[in-house]
């Protein structure tokens, strides 16, 4: 559906032939153009509708407004002089729209999706997917995601398994209360979500795995505090064969990789 991501246009695509799809972030109509800055998960790029070279779009361009989601087709061109954009990544560049086709429309948003909004934590989450577009949602997200490959690669290239622990399993003494969930083929019994994966690691190194990683889902039923909240994520590990001093070695060089 489409060639580019609206992040990745540079100088060095002036002059291609481009098909862009994401969401109408802004809509600026001057009279004889009108600019849409459009927005995918890569960025931001400048889309300007002339009426002489963008015929139909240039109609379909008067219509839309921000959220909707479209696709554009057009050529990459550098700014006029005087209009580059140096707070953009793709500020040297905008696309000179040939066609246009809206594949959804949106209804006006109950928050901007911008930067520090000052909206109350309950609206945003009442409509979270509107909330995980804004920047610093979507930065969170993609943060997560850059740790959590890193600590992948990083513990794989020490020969490490990942090894995914059962959820439903049963209660074992930890330091916290159990979630526990009804067993409709066992009635009167009940499954535990468990508090980390301490017994089943233990079972691997027995087993002769040796070396075992997860990034293990956790569950523990009790009050929040500013470090803890029922459900997490953690990076779990466990070795066989070493010293104190190796896992200290290896945890200090995997945490160096990784930050």
């Amino acid at each position: 559906m489409r060639t580019h991501t609206a992040g990745s246009l540079s100088a060095e695509n002036v002059g291609e032939a481009v098909t862009l799809t994401g969401w109408v972030k802004g809509r600026r109509d001057h009279g004889g153009l009108i600019f849409i800055d459009l927005r995918d998960r890569t960025g931001l790029i400048q889309c300007t509708f002339d009426p002489d070279a963008s015929g139909q779009a240039f109609s379909t361009a008067e219509q839309v407004r921000p959220e909707w989601v479209v696709a554009l087709t057009g050529t990459v061109r550098r700014r006029p002089e005087g209009t580059t954009n140096p707070n953009m990544p793709t500020g040297e560049v905008e696309v000179i729209i040939g066609e246009a086709k809206v594949l959804n429309r949106s209804e006006t948003p109950p928050f901007e999706i911008e930067a520090g909004i000052d909206t109350d934590e309950l609206t945003r989450l009442r409509w979270r997917y509107l909330d995980i577009r804004r920047p610093e949602v979507f930065s969170a997200l993609a943060l997560r995601d850059r740790v959590t490959q890193r600590f992948r690669k990083s513990l794989e290239a020490r020969g490490f398994m990942e090894v995914e622990t059962p959820i439903l399993t049963k209660s074992t003494p930890e330091g916290a209360r159990d979630f526990i969930v009804p067993s409709r083929m066992n009635a009167g019994k009940f499954y535990a979500l468990p508090q980390s994966p301490q017994l089943f690691k233990q079972l691997l190194m027995v087993a002769g795995v040796e070396r075992y990683y997860q990034i293990a889902r956790c569950f523990r039923d009790e009050d929040l505090r500013a470090d803890r909240q029922p459900e997490f994520t953690q990076v779990d590990v466990e070795m066989s064969f070493v010293t104190d001093e190796d896992v200290m070695t290896m945890m200090e060089d995997v945490m160096h990789e990784v930050m």
